[in-house]
């Protein structure tokens, strides 16, 4: 008997369970996108679909093959801004929660390495 269970299981389970964990995600992807890490972005919201509406539903929801959504949220997808938007939409319809932006200055965002993007 495996005394762990696989990390998508595991990421499943907590979505479904703890709704500030769902929107901790979302956050992520979120920020992710807006950061530059849209590789990134699109794997924790493959994680998301699949925890909360699913393939199926989604692709109903978007008018989007499920096929081509699960290509676009792969690591090498390549969405368009319309499709990651309408995705976004359906995930935040699912979880009843909104995104909302924050712009803050640059010295107070830590940069994990990351290369600061300047408007």
């Amino acid at each position: 008997m495996a005394l762990t269970r696989d990390f998508k299981e595991t990421v499943v389970s907590r979505v479904k369970n703890d709704p500030a964990f769902a929107q901790a995600l979302l956050n992520e992807a979120a920020t992710f996108f807006l950061n530059g890490e849209a590789e990134t972005a699109k794997l924790v919201l493959r994680d998301l679909v699949n925890a909360t509406i699913g393939f199926e539903q989604l692709a109903e929801d978007i008018h989007k093959p499920s096929k081509s959504l699960h290509r676009m949220l792969s690591k090498a997808g390549n969405p368009t801004m319309e499709s990651l938007s309408a995705i976004f939409s359906a995930i935040t319809n699912a979880l009843k929660v909104s995104v909302e932006a924050v712009v803050t200055p640059l010295k107070d965002v830590p940069s994990f390495g990351r290369t600061p993007h300047r408007v």
